[in-house]
């Protein structure tokens, strides 16, 4: 059972970068609580960013915060399709700051500032999708394609 003073500790947090966002959103990236009853579940959104494969895409991603936030990173999933090497099939992210390098000096717009340019500088070491890393890593140009045709399908829903 959570402890009501990290729960409130991370409700309080989770306004405070409600309020962030929306007094000064990061450019492409928007994120609000899915729904007014539960704070620690947010739906975001970040558009491809300009002169990549990306560009003209819309992505969703879906952010649930636990009791210990911001301590504990929160589990982010896109919930559009997606090909990125550092993305599972299930739309996880594998990325540094949401496991080792997470601090609560983080907040919900460096994440998704984060998020973003990881889509044009994926980290091909230790891909969540080898697939996707071993495509981007041999050929570019199919790579991108497929990039752009998720970019389009994102847009047309």
């Amino acid at each position: 059972m959570a402890c009501p003073t990290s729960t409130s500790a991370a409700v309080l947090r989770l306004q405070s970068d409600l309020r962030a966002i929306k007094n000064s959103p990061p450019e492409g990236c928007s994120a609000s609580p899915s729904d007014d009853s539960n704070v620690f579940v947010w739906s975001a959104t970040v558009l491809g960013p300009d002169d990549s494969a990306w560009e003209g895409g819309i992505f969703s991603l879906r952010i649930t915060f636990g009791d210990r936030y911001p301590e504990k990173p929160p589990k982010v999933r896109f919930t559009s399709d997606i090909f990125h090497p550092n993305v599972y099939n299930d739309g996880t992210l594998c990325l540094d700051l949401l496991q080792d390098q997470w601090s609560p000096c983080h907040n919900i717009c460096t994440l998704l500032t984060s998020i973003q340019s990881l889509l044009t500088d994926p980290n091909c070491s230790s891909p969540a999708n080898p697939e996707a890393a071993n495509i981007y890593m041999k050929d570019r140009v199919a790579y991108n394609k497929r990039v752009r045709r998720l970019a389009q399908k994102s847009v047309e829903g």
